[in-house]
């Protein structure tokens, strides 16, 4: 008799759990130029799928974890205690922060010792996250839990009138495998059976809106999965933000496109509604069941109030671009599914005692980016600069891609052209794919800066 397959994870019905809001975190110390905040990465048993307890990797015992809300040109000082049985490294994804604050793959914090990084937030305001990087570890420990959302605030942001306190809403997207008794799943490289979809860690929620404007700061962080993503009416969401902060006029568009680390922050207006609607944020982009992975959460309007928020014509100005003076090309390939478990940039898997490029601080470059791979999507993610995506395949950018960005994803065959200017920190720091299991298989690569 052939063996029975293997019990799938408790069904969910979608829409039934309440989205959740991630807790922020307090500083337990204040000064006139700093916020001092300590986090601890211990085990956790939390409620995901209702009535079962999930033992998940966490920041401060929450899954996701807490919410740093930072300010632009004010320190933050963050220490991180590891009470996990395996090293870590803390970085903040969009940060600009010297080598040793930035959290590098073999800047490791041990087992039962701590880091204290310090965020000198001399940026503008963005939607910016942490999770884990410790090398050949990242992948499983983001899957199970060690990343959470860092809102970058700034006063230039804060002079716009955009939705704001109670209608400012993060949606911190990520998918999971769960088996019959609700504990994850690891696998790595499995994009297929990653098919319940969480937003701030429950799965398919639903959120109750006012008849007026909301805004939403939104982070994939998956390890695989890509979202396409659009409002079951077709009507359109309004992009004012991307991954380095604000762009410089809105974009509506009827699709949010979002790879794994991006993020996007954009306002939806729901006074078009009438109270009692149901409107779903639908997922048009496998792989996986629809009835699973095509949907990620319903908004629920309700009765109409005062609304005096905005999104006003111009967002930010974003500083010329300069003439770059050097050029280069970088390849992203993997073993193609059933033919191995390596990926390389430009022909090599990483290795963390080889430099592969070399930068002249100061100076402004262009970078094409190609995803040779035939059948699998890459992005790619650099530390310490955001860049400037010029065109893709020869063609304008997306107005949704069109401010700073620090991740760009590239389907198969695709190339996108990219300028950097390197001119805050001196250093060694990686540039790699961000659908973390194709870094952690070696597509990864390190930049000097000198």
């Amino acid at each position: 008799m052939a063996a029975e397959p293997p019990a799938g994870p408790p069904a969910v019905t979608p829409f039934t759990v309440p989205l959740p809001r991630p807790r922020v975190l307090a500083p337990y110390r204040r000064t006139r130029s700093a916020d001092y905040y300590a986090v601890t990465m211990r085990r956790a048993r939390v409620e995901i799928l209702p009535g079962l307890r999930t033992e998940v990797l966490t920041y401060n015992g929450t899954f996701p974890g807490p919410t740093i809300r930072a300010r632009s040109g004010r320190t933050a000082v963050v220490k991180q205690i590891n009470a996990l049985s395996a090293p870590t490294s803390v970085h903040l994804h969009g940060g600009a922060n010297p080598q040793d604050q930035d959290g590098g793959m073999m800047d490791l914090i041990q087992p039962g010792r701590s880091k204290t990084y310090v965020y000198a937030n001399r940026q503008p305001g963005a939607t910016l996250w942490t999770h884990d990087h410790a090398h050949h570890l990242e992948s499983e420990h983001v899957y199970r839990g060690l990343s959470g959302l860092y809102l970058l605030g700034d006063e230039a942001e804060d002079a716009l009138g955009l939705p704001s306190g109670p209608y400012e809403v993060p949606l911190i997207l990520r998918d999971a495998h769960f088996d019959a008794a609700g504990q994850l799943l690891y696998t790595m490289d499995d994009a297929l059976n990653r098919t319940t979809i969480l937003v701030n860690g429950a799965p398919w929620p639903h959120l109750k809106v006012k008849a007026r404007k909301y805004r939403f700061r939104m982070v994939n962080s998956c390890n695989l999965r890509i979202f396409v993503m659009a409002l079951s009416d077709g009507s359109p969401i309004i992009h004012v933000g991307s991954d380095g902060g604000l762009l410089p006029a809105p974009a509506p568009s009827p699709v949010v496109v979002l790879s794994p680390g991006e993020r996007a922050d954009f306002v939806i207006d729901f006074s078009r509604y009438a109270p009692g609607t149901q409107v779903t944020l639908a997922n048009m982009l496998g792989p996986g069941p629809t009835e699973l992975v095509g949907q990620i959460m319903r908004f629920d309007v309700e009765e109409k109030v005062p609304d005096t928020s905005r999104v006003p014509d111009v967002l930010t100005t974003l500083p010329p671009l300069p003439t770059p003076t050097v050029e280069r090309s970088f390849e992203l390939r993997m073993d193609e599914p059933g033919t191995g478990h390596l990926a390389y940039i430009n022909e090599k898997t990483f290795d963390h005692d080889r430099i592969d490029t070399e930068i002249a601080w100061g100076t402004t470059e262009v970078w094409t980016v190609k995803n040779t791979s035939t059948t699998v999507p890459h992005n790619f993610h650099t530390h310490l600069v955001q860049f400037r995506i010029l065109e893709r395949d020869g063609m304008p950018v997306y107005p949704a891609e069109a401010g700073l960005k620090d991740t760009v994803l590239l389907f198969p065959g695709q190339t996108a052209k990219l300028q950097l200017t390197f001119d805050t920190h001196r250093g060694v720091f990686p540039y790699h794919c961000h659908m973390i299991d194709h870094s952690a298989m070696g597509m990864m690569a390190q930049m000097r800066i000198s």
